[in-house]
């Protein structure tokens, strides 16, 4: 198949490629192709513009484009690039896809578990209808109607509502280990909002199994079936790196030196991926004991 790809040289992509490769034609969008092809091998086919891509000639397109959205404070001005970063590529695959004669037979298009806002300690699925209204959600909803536009007889679309990616190099959880390494590692807050994770492993292999299985479509968590508290995480993490995790971080802290992105971390969700479970994938990680224990 000849699969087109955004967001490749992210955390998601990186683990991904090399198992596109193996059986795959793989073109990449990248604002720098001849870094992408150094960072994902010499096989990919990298391109800086949507206009060089023959959409009838694509069977999957993966995108997963966007602007990190914990790399600085949201001021309006990072929040409107957040948003671009996601919904205009987004809304230019569809319009692309919707010219076709002959379009790709799957979309897999990136969003996350903040489309369902804060949800306390209740267990949430795909079947939530009662999201809380924020900026996470309002960014997600955008983001997946950009890419609904693409969805036909001939193109189903998949919505991936991905939780916090847990990875050897990159992504939250190198982040967290320096406090933790330090022996200053510990929960947030009170310590019981929900950390609805996903080990990298299982999140290509869940995009591998979307892939091959065309009856799923529409919105599908990608995150482990057993979602934890903030605290339990800690207290895991540490127990992976034989540290202490007993130093909270108060939230009012957190709530002065991030503003209102500090909400992802003092609020969050119980999130459980039962699309997938319902259609047999079989999860390799499904506690965080053993999937932090193989990645620190």
């Amino acid at each position: 198949m000849h699969i087109f790809f955004t967001g490749a040289t992210g955390l998601i992509g990186r683990h991904l490629c090399p198992f596109l490769l193996h059986h795959h034609d793989v073109t990449v969008l990248s604002r720098n192709p001849t870094k992408a092809k150094v960072l994902l091998g010499h096989q990919v086919n990298a391109i800086d513009s949507l206009e060089d891509v023959d959409f009838n000639t694509v069977d999957v397109v993966i995108n997963l484009a966007g602007e990190p959205i914990v790399n600085k404070r949201w001021s309006d001005k990072q929040k409107a690039v957040i948003r671009d970063s996601r919904i205009i590529v987004t809304q230019a695959i569809s319009d692309a896809i919707n010219q076709c004669h002959t379009p790709p037979h799957t979309f897999i298009s990136g969003s996350a578990i903040g489309y369902y806002g804060r949800q306390g300690d209740s267990l949430v699925d795909e079947n939530n209808t009662e999201p809380h209204d924020e900026f996470s959600h309002q960014l997600c909803k955008d983001w997946e109607q950009a890419a609904l536009q693409a969805e036909s007889d001939d193109t189903r679309v998949c919505l991936l509502r991905t939780g916090i990616v847990l990875a050897k190099k990159g992504g939250a959880l190198s982040k967290m280990l320096p406090a933790f390494k330090l022996c200053v590692g510990g929960p947030i807050g009170h310590g019981e909002q929900g950390m609805s994770w996903i080990h990298i492993d299982d999140m290509v292999q869940l995009i591998l199994f979307l892939i091959r299985n065309s009856e799923i479509s529409g919105a599908i968590n990608a995150t482990a079936p057993e979602p934890v508290s903030n605290k339990q995480f800690s207290k895991s993490l540490g127990k992976a790196l034989s540290r202490p995790a007993f130093m909270p971080m108060p939230a009012g802290v957190l709530n002065i030196l991030m503003g209102e992105m500090a909400d992802l971390l003092t609020t969050g969700q119980y999130v459980v991926p039962k699309k997938a479970l319902d259609h047999n994938y079989r999860f390799h990680f499904t506690k965080i004991d053993a999937a932090l224990k193989s990645l620190v």
